[in-house]
């Protein structure tokens, strides 16, 4: 694609729906899960603590996550310390330095994240399947290749 000063009334626009629709899609899909005891922030970082999870670590540092979630350290402290209080992360000495604990998942805050994954992707199947048709549901998939592209670098 060719690099263009000023974006076209185009991009702009779809810039504007693409972000409007996906906030409120987030908040649909959050809410179909039925989290009332989690924050969006606790639920966001149980999420990133699952995903990490398959990559051969026993956890994350508290800094680790306060970084990818875009967040002040403090702030990451105390959700961290709101989901050890519920029972869904456990912190744990890092063998490497012991000056450090390693956040990770429990069995419970494993099955939380997974249900609450089913929850919302019966919702979104549900929604696109009785109130799309075939073919907008096509579109859909084509206009997510579109915005995934967009991810890649």
């Amino acid at each position: 694609m060719s690099e263009n000063p000023s974006p076209s009334p185009s991009a702009i626009q779809a810039s504007r729906e693409v972000r409007a629709v996906i906030s409120r899609l987030r908040r649909r899909l959050l809410n179909a899960a039925e989290v009332e005891d989690l924050t969006l922030g606790q639920a966001s970082v149980l999420a990133r603590l699952s995903d990490r999870a398959g990559a051969d670590r026993a956890g994350v540092t508290a800094s680790e996550l306060a970084s990818t979630e875009g967040v002040r350290h403090q702030s990451m402290t105390a959700t961290i310390t709101a989901l050890a209080a519920l029972g869904l992360v456990e912190r744990s000495p890092d063998p490497g330095d012991g000056r450090r604990r390693l956040i990770a998942l429990t069995a419970e805050g494993r099955r939380r994240v997974a249900e609450g994954r089913q929850v919302r992707q019966e919702w979104l199947v549900d929604q696109l399947q009785t109130r799309c048709t075939e073919e907008e549901r096509l579109t859909v998939v084509a206009a997510m290749a579109v915005l995934q592209r967009l991810t890649h670098d």
